[in-house]
């Protein structure tokens, strides 16, 4: 059985197995727990895969399921784990709650002596959350931010606009009271701040090379997807015309 591997004082990753070009090595499923209860809660059971969830489920006993949002990558395992280990499912999306309201900005009442402060991040999708760890100064970020590389605006549930604010509202936290960021797909961040204004930076630099496209006269996301992601793989550019989309409307309501 594997062991999780323990984060933060609070926080233990689980590897899920499906690695690929979107997911990296695979969603990180990250088991919380106070040091002193045997009970646990669930972030992110990711897909359904049967060894997979009999590690989550030896690493229990589980006691809640929460979504940072509801991509299958992340969410899909999340009803049949309810069903092996009879705890309820929290979300931000309605539909995917089973037992408990949806999720709300703000403090989560204790759970096995697991705190956290649900902070909404939409942009990725509509539905994304991160949910900061107070004691640990850690924030869980789903596929906000990325332990390597960058993210998708899902257009068109993810939009530009919400997701440069939940940024910016990060950004300001990892001034504060974040150390490290624990995220959806790949390694744990330690220089949260550093991340961040990168990951600010890199929207401003896609934002003038697709404004920059269109006035060269590209006038489709996949044509704008050829010239500015040309050295990226192509196996990503579906993905990245999601993203051009996002920028496309953006300026389209700036401009």
């Amino acid at each position: 059985m594997t062991v999780p591997e323990q984060a933060t004082p609070s926080a233990a990753r689980l590897l899920a197995p499906n690695p690929s070009p979107m997911t990296l090595e695979g969603t990180n499923t990250w088991i919380l727990r106070d040091p002193g209860e045997p009970g646990c809660v669930v972030v992110d059971p990711g897909p359904l895969d049967d060894g997979h969830l009999d590690r989550i489920v030896g690493a229990g006993p589980v006691e809640l399921i929460v979504l940072t949002h509801s991509h299958l990558d992340h969410a899909e395992a999340a009803p049949r784990l309810a069903e092996m280990t009879g705890a309820p499912v929290v979300a931000r999306d309605p539909a995917w709650c089973r037992g408990v309201p949806p999720l709300q900005p703000g403090r989560y009442d204790a759970v096995v002596g697991v705190e956290w402060l649900t902070i909404l991040t939409p942009g990725h999708s509509s539905d994304s959350v991160c949910l900061l760890l107070p004691g640990d100064r850690a924030l869980l970020t789903g596929d906000t931010v990325l332990g390597r590389g960058t993210t998708v605006v899902s257009h068109p549930d993810g939009r530009l606009a919400d997701y440069l604010d939940s940024l910016r509202r990060l950004r300001d936290l990892a001034g504060t009271d974040v150390d490290t960021l624990l995220p959806g797909h790949g390694p744990i961040v330690e220089k949260p701040l550093v991340v961040l204004d990168f990951y600010l930076a890199h929207r401003r630099e896609r934002l003038d090379q697709v404004r920059a496209a269109v006035v060269a006269g590209d006038t489709t996301a996949a044509a704008v997807v050829r010239r500015v992601y040309a050295d990226v793989d192509p196996v990503l550019w579906p993905a990245a015309e999601l993203s051009v989309q996002a920028q496309l409307d953006y300026l389209a309501a700036k401009e």
